[in-house]
């Protein structure tokens, strides 16, 4: 079974609450912002003086020397001192409202939508766990390099067959979020993962947080 357009008359009737006009452009950077902000790691880390390991006598006396006063080697002025000021493991991450993150996803989902980039079919598994018998399977349904393929739920044999194949990804219907239906050239829908699109898309819809 070949892939064909969804439309935005086909997605209504599957019930998927689409964004119309410039209504969500800014819950999108939001979320995105933050997915991004989320998975920096935060672990740069600087010794302050009292970090430094060194020795905790005075390098001289007090006075008699002719120089200045100095009371510890691990000074911020002296070469192996500490760091005034310096970075410390912090958290980057970015709290979003559940609505602006739902807003989010039907936006970018309705772009996709309106822009012909979502194509739906009705399911999608190979027999084996072959990437030869994987990727001639997604190019009978689209000629397109970087492809997102979602559905309700994959089968061992498609999960492992897809393991090789960098430019294509896999993702449930429940997980997709709005950086993945951004990054690809085109979204491969099975009919069996539409229900839970309009699931999320909904008012009503329930979903974890950070989910979109």
């Amino acid at each position: 079974m070949s892939a064909k357009v969804l439309t935005k008359a086909a997605a209504k009737e599957a019930k998927i609450e689409l964004v119309d006009g410039g209504r969500g452009s800014q819950a999108v950077h939001d979320v995105v912002v933050a997915m991004r902000a989320a998975r920096r790691s935060g672990s740069a880390n600087s010794k302050t003086k009292a970090d430094v390991n060194l020795s905790g006598a005075k390098p001289w006396r007090q006075k008699g020397t002719g120089r200045a006063r100095a009371g510890y080697k691990s000074s911020v002025i002296w070469r192996g001192g500490g760091v005034v000021f310096g970075p410390k493991p912090r958290d980057y991450s970015k709290k979003v409202s559940k609505s602006v993150r739902r807003l989010a996803f039907q936006k970018a989902l309705s772009e996709r939508i309106d822009a012909g980039d979502v194509l739906t079919i009705g399911e999608f598994a190979v027999k084996e766990a072959k990437t030869k018998a994987f990727v001639q399977l997604v190019k009978k349904q689209t000629d397109a390099r970087r492809i997102l393929i979602v559905s309700d739920q994959f089968d061992e044999n498609t999960y492992k067959s897809a393991r090789n194949v960098k430019p294509v990804k896999l993702a449930t219907a429940s997980d997709v979020n709005t950086e993945q239906l951004l990054a690809f050239e085109k979204i491969l829908v099975t009919d069996g993962a539409l229900a839970k699109l309009a699931e999320r898309t909904s008012a009503s819809g329930k979903s974890a947080p950070g989910q979109e």
